[in-house]
């Protein structure tokens, strides 16, 4: 018999709950826990401390118990939080220390933050355009559907059930409305009654314009006119509103503010229909209390004057100018008012009484002036103005104008001057009508005297040595520079810039130049951005067409910095394009001797020699750059122009040293395109423009430079030339797995396959492969949907331009939206997705091309003009918006307009393009201009 206990005998495991497994909860009493045990006092803890410091022969700690203990315990969570103070560094004092330690941290901080930044916000940008790449919105997802909506036809649309609710109940209660039976008002009876009566009143209107309307015996009247006529008063009276014409002429302001009313009634007077008698005397009386509240306020009764001179009460005008001027004697402007509101012979002597009581008054001795007929009575009133005023500039110029002898106005300048030292236009005026040049300097160092503070009176002399032909003005320049300097006077930097180019404005191209050579640098540090500031101030001048001034800064930067390759290339810029032919030559000749290591200038002095016909002098300058710099770029500048005036032999020449002494890739290219376009007389019998030799340069290029691509598309392509597929295909396959990062020899493959094998599948294949070897590139998507196309696929053409616009692949890339926008959508949708295009992309000249087209196809021909500039403003370096730009204007431009396009192209230069490039560069075509290549490119077609 076993001693094991049955199950219920059993004692119960730990943290057993009753009831637990089929879903009880248990609970816990007082009486599971036991009875409450007391813990040690304050007292037993102090004994305890201090028995164990006695042990350890530790003193006895002071410091337990020190503070009071809290009523209520604080939070435990407190220590948990390092900016809550209250725990354990509650007794510490918060001083300077601290603030600065808290300060540290913060920008510890804030610098760690910064750093993280760039990349949280890369990753962040990553996850919401994932999400919404997963999540799109409702709008997104039916896109595609509204714009399928633009080919329904007009007869699918017809075919769609219109929606109805064909419930029985509707349907009962549209039947009983149709039945329904509705009583003719008894308004329409009486109408009915009426209209046979006959109105005894006259007709004022007709009586008085003695016209007669449609209805003239007076039964009816047409309230469609009257509303008709009413709209266009309102609308007369907008027009008046929006074309700045006063709101006080109507009188409908509540408020009246004097010194605004004058300025805002009109001078005209007005016929009196043209104005409303209420607004009038509501109006006059508010300026009636205005001068009763204050007679002393002439604006006041000139507001008054002027209201009643626009209500055609001049009389009663004059009559309160006549009480204002007594009641102000002293004031000018009711003095002018005045003298303005009468007659010629009332105004003199009103003016009289004005200049008596105001003999100071500067602007009431002019306009008795003006009142007088003759000149010399002008003269004798200005005279005794002057014998009052004898410090008025204006009176002093005003009498030197009525001068009709040089002799005498030079008589009246010196006694000017005299009476007026400060005044620098008297001054400035006497100098330029003096006899001698010496009399003139004297006037200006008299002024500059009495104005050392003062710079136009250094520009002035400063001019004045330019006109009389002296080489004086640099010093005259560079004194005055000094004495503003020690008088504190100087200018700042960009006020003696404006002053240079209104000098250049006003012919003194000299004083100009050494106002910038003098003060350019001032108030700069030689740790400023000096150069860059310099050219920005060039740059700005050009914009102005300040061209002397412009010259004169680039002049500068080049004595401060002349081996800078920038500024020649800037100054040879403005030459070139503002300038002589002979400037530009002296300008690239001192940059090539500063700079004799910069191929660029060599090339550019050598192209300016040749394009102006002077192909001796364009050697002899290459002949200088071999001396200096016998580089790859001098080599085949060299090697072109040979080749452009037919000396092919010695291009041949050079074209063999260049690869024994510069033997790089671009030489190796530059010679097989001249062995393709100029074969040797051996092989030009065997094949066209191909040839052996070619062949063996392109083998010897790739056996030195494998990595270079344009060497195995050049090898390629004359296999091509010579029908000889399979080895082109073999140097296509060869070169993309050589250079793998090509996406044009990856397209000449794909086009090799397509259009001369005829078999669009290995086609697709190449441009797959080269999709995956170079991701997100929009020429291979580009053309792999024009290969679809031109296949007769449109469907996939569709489908690969939706996974090309993607945000996480080329939604951004102008040539994939041109291609939708004009191939694979309807012409009624073109619009609507060029605006979006444009938004996505924002700025792409093919796309604006594009566009452009667009309203070329609508006859929006101004519109088109616009996108055409704004594409060639964006990159003026692409072929094709010049040559699409050039066909629209041989069907809708001028001569005029033509010829300046035409001379902007020739300045760009234009290099790139999808069309252009690919006939600027074929065989035989080395030497082509920028016209003749433009002309092939409008002629072969644009797609």
């Amino acid at each position: 018999m076993t001693s094991r206990k049955d199950f219920l005998s059993q004692q119960a495991p730990e943290n057993y709950v009753a009831g637990l497994g089929r879903g009880a909860t248990g609970f816990t009493t007082r009486s599971d826990l036991g009875p409450a045990r007391e813990g040690p006092s304050e007292d037993q803890i102090k004994e305890a401390l201090a028995k164990r410091a006695a042990q350890l022969g530790a003193p006895t700690p002071s410091a337990y118990g020190a503070v009071e203990k809290k009523e209520e315990d604080d939070d435990e969570e407190r220590f948990q939080d390092p900016e809550n103070e209250v725990g354990l560094f509650a007794t510490g004092a918060y001083d300077r220390d601290d603030d600065e330690a808290d300060r540290i941290y913060q920008d510890i901080d804030e610098r760690m933050d910064r750093r993280r930044k760039a990349r949280r916000e890369a990753r962040e940008k990553q996850e919401r355009d994932e999400y919404e790449a997963k999540n799109p919105k409702i709008q997104q997802q039916f896109a595609d559907l509204k714009r399928s909506l633009g080919s329904v036809t007009d007869e699918q649309w017809q075919n769609i059930p219109e929606v109805g609710d064909l419930t029985g109940k509707n349907r009962r209660t549209k039947q009983n409305l149709r039945q329904r039976f509705y009583a003719v008002p008894d308004s329409v009876i009486a109408g009915a009654r009426n209209s046979t009566e006959f109105d005894t009143s006259v007709n004022e209107g007709a009586a008085t314009n003695g016209s007669s309307n449609d209805n003239v015996d007076g039964t009816m009247t047409n309230f469609a006119d009257i509303g008709a006529a009413r709209d266009k008063v309102l609308q007369v009276n907008l027009d008046k509103a929006a074309m700045g014409s006063a709101d006080a002429n109507s009188g409908s302001a509540s408020t009246i503010d004097p010194k605004g009313y004058l300025t805002s009634l009109s001078k005209t007077e007005l016929k009196g229909q043209s104005y409303d008698i209420g607004d009038v005397k509501r109006v006059e009386s508010l300026l009636q209390s205005v001068i009763k509240t204050n007679s002393r306020h002439p604006p006041g009764y000139i507001a008054l004057a002027r209201l009643h001179e626009l209500a055609g009460k001049p009389v009663k005008a004059r009559d309160v100018m006549a009480q204002c001027c007594s009641l102000n004697p002293h004031s000018e402007d009711a003095w002018l008012e005045n003298i303005r509101m009468n007659e010629s012979h009332n105004a003199k002597v009103i003016a009289a009484a004005a200049v008596k009581e105001n003999s100071q008054s500067t602007r009431l001795w002019t306009r008795a002036t003006e009142l007088e007929t003759d000149q010399l009575s002008k003269k004798r009133v200005l005279r005794r103005a002057l014998d009052l005023l004898p410090k008025s500039v204006v009176l002093w110029k005003q009498l030197v104008q009525l001068s009709e002898d040089e002799a005498e106005a030079r008589l009246l300048l010196s006694k000017a001057c005299s009476e007026i030292p400060a005044s620098i236009e008297l001054h400035l005026a006497l100098a330029r009508i003096v006899e001698t040049v010496d009399e003139a300097r004297k006037v200006l160092n008299t002024c500059r005297r009495a104005n050392p503070k003062n710079a136009e009176v250094w520009i002035a002399a400063t001019r004045l040595e330019e006109q009389v032909g002296s080489k004086n003005t640099q010093n005259i320049m560079k004194r005055g520079v000094q004495s503003l300097a020690n008088e504190n006077a100087m200018l700042k930097r960009e006020e003696w810039i404006e002053q240079a180019e209104k000098c250049e404005e006003e012919g003194a191209i000299i004083t100009a130049q050494s106002i910038i050579r003098e003060t350019l640098s001032y108030g700069l540090d030689e740790d400023d951005d000096r150069k860059k500031l310099f050219m920005e101030d060039a740059q700005a001048s050009v914009s102005k067409g300040r061209y002397g001034v412009a010259r004169a800064i680039y002049a500068y930067i080049l004595r401060i910095w002349p081996t800078s390759k920038s500024a020649w290339e800037a100054s040879a810029s403005l030459e070139k394009t503002h300038g002589k032919k002979e400037d530009l030559w002296n300008v690239l000749e001192k940059a090539v001797e500063a700079v004799p290591q910069a191929d660029d200038l060599w090339i550019q002095y050598a192209n300016e020699k040749y394009q102006s016909g002077d192909v001796d002098g364009a050697r002899i300058v290459l002949g200088k750059a071999f001396n200096q710099s016998p580089s790859e770029n001098i080599y085949l500048e060299a090697i072109n122009l040979e080749a452009k005036n037919g000396q092919i032999e010695q291009a041949r020449e050079l074209l063999a040293q260049a690869r024994q002494e510069a033997g790089t890739d671009r030489v190796w290219v530059k010679s097989v395109a001249f062995a393709r376009s100029y074969p040797p007389p051996s092989d030009t019998n065997g094949s066209s423009s191909n040839s052996s030799t070619a062949l063996d340069l392109v083998t010897q290029g790739l056996q030195i430079y494998p990595a270079q691509p344009k060497l195995w598309m050049q090898k390629a392509q004359i296999y091509e030339s010579l029908a000889l597929l399979p080895q082109a295909r073999e140097a296509y396959s060869t070169g993309t797995r050589a250079c793998p990062r090509s996406t044009t020899l990856w397209l000449l493959f794909s086009r090799l396959e397509e259009l001369k094998a005829g078999s669009v599948v290995k086609a697709r294949s190449v441009l797959d492969r080269a999709k995956a070897a170079n991701p997100k590139n929009e020429r291979l998507w580009l053309e792999s949907v024009r290969l679809e196309r031109r296949a007769g696929n449109l469907s996939a053409a569709k489908n690969l331009m939706a996974r090309a616009l993607q945000p996480g692949e080329c939604h951004k890339s102008g040539p994939l939206w041109s291609e939708r926008i004009w191939h694979l959508e309807p012409r009624t949708q073109r619009k609507p997705l060029s605006l979006e295009a444009v938004k996505v992309v924002e700025s792409d000249a093919t796309l604006f091309v594009t566009v452009a087209r667009v309203f070329w196809a609508e006859r929006k021909l101004e519109k088109a003009v616009t996108w055409f500039e704004k594409a060639i403003l964006l990159d003026s370096d692409v072929g094709d918006t010049w040559a699409w730009y050039w066909k629209f204007l041989r069907m809708h431009g001028g001569e005029e307009k033509r010829a300046d396009v035409l001379g902007k192209m020739m300045v760009a230069e234009p290099r790139h393009g999808e069309v252009w490039a690919g006939v600027r560069k074929g065989v035989g075509r080395e030497g082509w201009g920028v016209e003749k290549v433009l002309e092939e490119v409008v002629s072969v077609g644009l797609e």
